[in-house]
């Protein structure tokens, strides 16, 4: 099939600051910091010693676009499935290891691309750091550093009252020097909290301390919505002052969802080549078409379009040609009618019956894929 030229630049102009200098470690086939592009993560939400439900997740996962997966290890069954899986997995598995330092062990046997790590909460973890070290270097196996707010190590809740930027920092590159001292440095690092803003702050601060890549993530942000928002909110900010390597968007809600509003979010700053973005109204009393049910039905149909496309749904004549001239395609509609534009220029005019698959059709033509 011929390279298409649907005129949206792969990389829109940006104002992005320089990228954070850090140093480049591989997850597997994945590589992480340095020049790499920001790669997006999420996390399995079955048992993991289920490995049938656990690998069809992870399908799901890759096909929505996720590039790397963790999956959690709290038992025993759990760390035996793992050889399966990360050989099954068409992208690199992360074990996430809490509370029993046995099973980094048996994680990097057992194939994982890296392994997470929560000092906060594994008994006399520090006590290993040697061990592992040695394990994971034989192996090439990155270790991530992950420091949550909800479960930071006693002694620095005690010395700063709660977790602050500043505990969360001195947590992580505490350990990190632990394992510098066995001569490892294939670490990355996250500092996440629930609140943005001193998310934000630890990272900052994280940034300037180091030159380990960096993992963002806003733990425990909620729900669907509130999760998004505080995610972008906070990914947008760092991402935009050149920090970060990797994303998690955290959510209650299906990781597929997880994995859509991370890729939204790197799109959205020109981190990513832009797939189907839709361009259209919030309605208002102008509007003689219900643009909310024809935006979701364009934006259905054309889901999955394999290029880069921007499509608007326009409602009324005010915005509407304007918008629709400067996408791929768009359709400004009212009195039942839709008109139809490619590449800026009218083509036709249809029933609104037929304003979707005349926009498919037209996206086909562009693609050459009649």
């Amino acid at each position: 099939m011929a390279t298409v030229n649907l005129g949206i630049p792969a990389l829109p102009h940006r104002v992005t600051r320089a990228r954070r200098v850090s140093r480049r470690l591989m997850v597997g086939p994945v590589p992480v910091g340095g020049d790499a592009p920001v790669s997006v993560q999420s996390m399995t939400t079955t048992v993991t010693a289920d490995v049938n439900a656990t690998l069809q997740q992870i399908a799901e996962l890759t096909a929505a676009g996720c590039q790397i997966v963790r999956v959690a290890v709290p038992s025993q069954d759990d760390a035996d499935a793992l050889p399966v899986i990360a050989r099954k997995s068409q992208i690199p598995v992360i074990a996430d290891i809490h509370f029993q330092p046995k099973y980094v062990f048996a994680a990097i046997e057992a194939g994982c691309a890296a392994v997470r790590v929560n000092p906060g909460n594994i008994r006399k973890f520090d006590d290993k750091v040697g061990e592992i070290a040695r394990a994971a270097a034989d192996h090439g196996v990155p270790i991530r550093i992950g420091v949550n707010a909800g479960s930071l190590d006693p002694r620095l809740l005690e010395k700063y009252g709660k977790a602050t930027p500043e505990a969360l920092v001195e947590s992580a590159l505490w350990e990190c020097s632990l394992f510098e001292e066995h001569g490892f440095g294939d670490i990355k690092i996250s500092v996440k909290h629930h609140d943005p803003q001193v998310m934000i702050a630890a990272y900052r601060l994280l940034a300037a301390s180091c030159d380990y890549p960096l993992h963002l993530g806003v733990t425990e942000a909620g729900p669907l919505m509130q999760g998004t928002i505080k995610s972008a909110v906070a990914f947008g900010v760092l991402l935009e002052e050149g920090i970060g390597d990797t994303i998690r968007v955290s959510l209650s809600a299906p990781p597929v969802e997880e994995v859509k509003v991370g890729i939204g979010v790197l799109e959205s700053l020109g981190l990513r080549e832009r797939r189907l973005e839709i361009v259209s109204c919030p309605s208002c009393g102008r509007a003689q078409v219900d643009v909310y049910t024809l935006a979701d039905r364009v934006g259905a149909a054309l889901d999955g379009f394999p290029y880069p496309l921007r499509v608007a749904v326009m409602g009324c004549v005010v915005n509407g040609p304007g918008e629709a001239r400067e996408a791929d395609l768009g359709v400004a509609s009212g009195n039942g009618k839709g008109q139809i534009f490619v590449k800026g220029q009218v083509i036709k005019t249809v029933p609104e019956s037929q304003i979707v698959e005349t926009l498919v059709e037209e996206a086909m033509k562009l693609a050459e894929l009649d």
